[in-house]
Parts: structure tokens; C-alpha cells; sequence
């Protein structure tokens, strides 16, 4: 899951994690309510040339979004049969956009520092009994698993296309999903090994010696 970073120098790797994660979270609110197909594909355009300038890495990350090509086809579809083409368009492409929007952050964003920013904002819920720490670790591990999700199901189409000259089927889902469940038992596994699963508990303090007590004298 660490494979999501892409280790650079640019501007985007230099903005702190919570500068980052809030611009998300204001472009994620400005892009739903655009209905226009024109104005998302030049939003979609700038965010490419964003990936782009990470030079080779950058695209090859790109490529990995091209399992949810079949997706995007059959939101596509739903949609014009609901509605019309324009409406359509912009689905699909306002989900793209904030698809890569999110990677974006995750590729150029080192997991400890986006635990440190989601964190931060948690820390009253520890009045209710809830763990910032572990609650930002879950939702880094939630934007970790995504790409390694990704290129999981990649790696079980290329092999099934390899050694049949049908189409991928319900096998295939079925064992991508398995795949899946086992890497979360992993997961946990480590977790647990590591400290995470266990319930945190105040080390006791130190007792002072009690005093000694003298016997009342006849």
C-alpha cells in the first residue's frame, strides 16, 4: 500500500498534507454541481497535465485508472437511457475528475503525513472514546488500498486474458474479491502484530512506598 506515493519534488509533493486534503475536499464540493460537459473536460484536461508533468511515473499511474474505463462505459450508458447525452457526459466525467482529483493527494502525499493531517481535525472525538490515531489510519489505509486494488484486478485480467480467449466473467470477479478478503486479513494480521489491535492502556504509575507507622509506645 506504501506504493501509492511517487516520491518528487514538485510543488504538489511540497503543500502539506492538510492544505491538500481541504482543497480536495473544496474542489470535490465545486465539481458536483457542474452540469456542463464542456467546463468538467477542462477541469479533467488540467488535472491530466498535473499527471503529466510527473513525467513517465506520473503516466504510468494514469494507466492504472484504465480498469475503470468499463465502469465509466456503463455509468454512460445508464444515463443517456435515463436521461440524455449531455447528462452523461458530465457523470462520467465529473466522477473521473474527482477519481484522479483523489489520487492526485495520494500519489504525492507520504502516508504518515496524512495520518498526522486527518488526525489533527479528530482529536475532540477522543471525548467520546474514540482514537484519532487510529481513525486517521483508517482512512489512510482506505486511500492506500485503492490503487493496490486497482492493480490487483489488472494482474488477474491480464492472466486470465492470457490463458483464455474470453472475455473476464464472474470467476474472475469472484476471485478477485477473494484476493481482496485475504488481503485484509493481512492487514489486520499486521496490525495486530504491530500494537494497532489491541486496546491502549495507561501505563500505572509508580506507588510511593507507604510510610511507616509507629506502634504507639506503652
Amino acid at each position: 500500500m506504501i506504493a501509492g506515493y511517487l516520491s518528487g519534488r514538485s510543488l504538489l509533493h511540497r503543500l502539506p498534507a492538510g492544505v491538500k486534503l481541504i482543497a480536495l475536499a473544496v474542489l470535490s464540493v465545486l465539481i458536483v454541481p457542474l452540469d456542463s460537459p464542456v467546463l468538467l473536460a477542462m477541469v479533467l484536461a488540467a488535472v491530466l497535465i498535473v499527471f503529466s508533468s510527473f513525467g513517465r511515473p506520473g503516466l504510468r499511474r494514469l494507466a492504472q485508472w484504465r480498469s475503470l474505463l468499463p465502469l465509466l462505459v456503463i455509468i454512460f450508458a445508464l444515463q443517456v437511457w435515463a436521461a440524455s447525452v449531455e447528462v452523461a457526459l458530465a457523470s462520467v466525467l465529473r466522477i473521473a475528475v474527482m477519481v484522479l482529483l483523489a489520487d492526485l493527494v495520494t500519489l504525492s502525499t507520504r502516508m504518515q503525513d496524512m495520518m498526522d493531517a486527518l488526525a489533527l481535525p479528530m482529536r475532540p472525538l477522543r471525548r467520546f472514546g474514540l482514537d484519532p490515531e487510529r481513525l486517521a489510519l483508517a482512512v489512510a489505509l482506505v486511500l492506500r488500498f485503492v490503487p493496490v486494488l486497482l492493480d490487483t484486478w489488472r494482474g488477474r485480467e491480464e492472466a486470465w486474458r492470457a490463458r483464455s480467449p474470453r472475455r473476464p466473467g464472474l470467476p474472475l470477479i469472484g476471485a478477485f474479491f477473494s484476493g481482496a478478503l485475504a488481503m485484509s486479513d493481512q492487514v489486520a494480521e499486521a496490525l495486530d502484530a504491530r500494537g494497532f489491535g489491541a486496546p491502549r492502556r495507561k501505563r500505572p504509575g509508580l506507588r510511593p512506598p507507604p510510610r511507616a507507622t509507629r506502634k504507639p509506645g506503652f
